[in-house]
């Protein structure tokens, strides 16, 4: 069984950055789809992006230009940088892998970014 855990979080002024990781332990990290979601508070959870296996990396419009994702399969590690943040990024920060049929979760970092 897949365990993830987020890091890196924390309280950050608007247009700054923050970089977040998301360790991963088990042996599927390389064969799986990995992404990033977010819940604000009193929103549903919603998808950042997500990076394949091959490395291709897709975003929700409103952090296009401003969020990468990044995978470090020695490392089992997947990675978001962001940049530009703007108060409305403030959320809990999920970890997310997927293959097949299996779905794990992180337990989620809070970024709360103040104006």
């Amino acid at each position: 069984q897949e365990q993830l855990v987020e890091s890196g979080g924390g309280l950050v002024q608007a247009g700054g950055s923050l970089k977040l990781s998301c360790a991963a332990s088990g042996s599927i990290f390389n064969a799986s789809a990995l992404a990033w979601h977010r819940q604000a508070p009193g929103k549903q959870r919603e998808w950042v992006g997500v990076i394949s296996r091959g490395g291709v990396t897709t975003y929700t419009n409103s952090v296009k230009g401003r969020f990468t994702i990044s995978r470090d399969n020695a490392k089992k590690t997947l990675y978001l940088q962001m940049s530009s943040l703007k108060p409305d990024d403030t959320a809990v920060y999920y970890c997310n892998m997927v293959r097949g049929s299996y779905v794990a979760w992180g337990q989620g970092t809070q970024v709360t970014v103040s104006s």
